[in-house]
């Protein structure tokens, strides 16, 4: 069975945009889309999850749907869909006290917490549309970039689009560098950030060897370097790290900050 683009449904106007981008997604990866409502009961439930259907509908007549009511939680409901999910879609704020604040407290939890993508929606219905024609996705000097990777070059496949690979970088304070042949002492399992990115992106571009990739290093702290680069693109596509804790931020405040900031929809892609 072919597993399905699954969206969470809340009735609020930021998560009809996610229902409209997850349906957008499931057309181009030829998926179904699930709609997920949770912490609601009776005919609100049932009109929430209509209404969100017909819009779907509408979007993607031919999208194999489906849709279901949980009475969890909404993040503990969303969590275990994402189990058996090609990507979770959320809006980037919901209902609820919280619905004021830069990122709704379900769309944080999901996001540090799937096993899946996890694509939060956020900027203007421009973004939404493909405007730019461009995918952003960061490249760390680790191996949590791999499954992000594989994610963003899948997007960008399927979309016909350009990928810009970012790897920002800072050379100690002082220090009189140039990325491909910095002057400072590394130690033996460093590398220079121009290798850090040819590296991480070498034997991916071979299994996807028709796809557009510009590569960028940026000297500047991540954060700032993805946001300025997300600035002229559709989707903004970083990795998660697993991290071995129990409550509490987990995803690391880059990625934190990217989902509060970040001008287009944002993938959180965790490192399997």
């Amino acid at each position: 069975m072919t597993i399905p683009v699954v969206v969470g449904v809340d009735g609020s106007e930021a998560s009809l945009e996610a229902v409209d981008w997850a349906a957008a997604e499931a057309v181009l990866h030829n998926v179904p889309l699930h709609l997920l409502h949770a912490a609601a009961e009776g005919r609100e439930a049932s009109g929430l999850i209509a209404a969100a259907s017909e819009r779907a509908r509408q979007d993607a007549p031919t999208v194999r749907l489906s849709s279901q009511v949980s009475h969890d939680d909404a993040a503990s409901a969303l969590i275990h869909r994402g189990r058996n999910a090609f990507a979770l879609v959320l809006g980037s704020r919901g209902l609820g006290d919280l619905a004021d604040m830069l990122l709704g407290s379900v769309s944080l939890a999901v996001a540090a917490r799937a096993d899946c993508p996890v694509v939060v929606i956020r900027g203007e219905a421009a973004r939404r549309d493909a405007r730019f024609g461009s995918i952003v996705v960061g490249v760390e000097d680790d191996e949590s970039s791999g499954t992000a990777l594989e994610f963003a070059f899948h997007e960008a496949q399927v979309r016909r689009c350009r990928l810009l690979a970012v790897h920002a970088w800072s050379a100690p304070r002082g220090a009189c560098t140039t990325p491909e042949a910095p002057t400072w002492p590394l130690e033996a399992h460093l590398r220079p950030p121009a290798q850090v990115l040819d590296d991480a992106l070498r034997g991916i571009a071979e299994r996807y060897p028709d796809a557009l990739v510009e590569r960028r290093l940026i000297e500047a702290p991540a954060r700032r370097a993805l946001l300025q680069a997300a600035s002229q693109a559709d989707l903004l596509v970083v990795g998660a790290r697993p991290r071995l804790v129990h409550r509490g931020l987990q995803l690391g405040l880059i990625n934190h900050a990217l989902l509060h900031h970040a001008p287009c929809p944002t993938a959180v892609v965790p490192h399997r």
